[in-house]
């Protein structure tokens, strides 16, 4: 058995105060401590840092495990991309520029995600119709709709003009048992377009929820 752990998000803060910064369990440290170093392998990249696709990645472990890895790499390819990772060293230099950088991002992030938190609450947040996370970091808000709606609020959306991740997209082979969650990404439009694409989401929330809500009572009545 072994833990493949995704890194993905760790300094893509939303906020720059540390009281308003969130971290996680530092799993290595852990597994180390429970006397079982070698269960977990760790990943990171820049892909969200510097370029998608084409940043550089990382991996921690134990050193057993690291020197596996090296076993098998050196007969996997012949070197690594030394001009991508020299090109980092340069732009960044350290850690603390890396995560001045990371601020940037943040910056234009930031009302982005708060724009779609404040129409969620204005709009829905009293209405027991859907619950949803507020997060500190990373690019997703998840939204947990009335259990059996996710994909017909993402299809009703649709037909409103705004395309959504898939409904259940974080669940293994995207099936979620309740088809509630449906995941919101909002770095890629505009604010403006952002407001529109909220109106239409909550709009679709409320009328899949209504109409959940009267086939409920039909089916008590019968």
């Amino acid at each position: 058995f072994r833990i493949y752990w995704d890194n993905a998000y760790s300094i893509h803060h939303l906020y720059e105060e540390e009281e308003d910064q969130e971290t996680i369990l530092e799993i290595l440290d852990e597994c180390r401590k429970a006397g079982n170093p070698d269960i977990v392998y760790k990943f990171i990249s820049t892909s969200k840092v510097t370029f998608p696709g084409s940043g550089i990645a990382a991996i921690a472990a134990s050193r057993l495990n690291l020197a596996d890895i090296e076993a098998y790499m050196s007969v996997q390819t012949i070197g690594h991309d030394k001009l991508n990772q020299l090109r980092h060293v340069r732009f960044f230099g350290n850690f603390e520029n890396m995560k001045e950088h990371m601020m940037r991002h943040a910056a234009i992030l930031r009302p982005k995600f708060e724009l779609i938190e404040s129409a969620l609450d204005r709009e829905i947040g009293d209405l027991e119709i859907g619950t949803w996370t507020k997060p500190k970091g990373g690019y997703f808000i998840s939204f947990d709709s009335l259990d059996g709606c996710a994909k017909k609020i993402v299809a009703k959306a649709a037909e409103g003009g705004v395309r959504l991740t898939d409904a259940g997209a974080t669940f293994p082979y995207g099936k979620d048992p309740r088809d509630r969650n449906i995941r919101i990404a909002p770095s890629y439009p505009t604010e403006k377009d952002l407001r529109k694409a909220a109106d239409v989401f909550i709009l679709a929330v409320k009328l899949v929820s209504v109409n959940k809500y009267l086939r409920d009572f039909e089916n008590a009545d019968q």
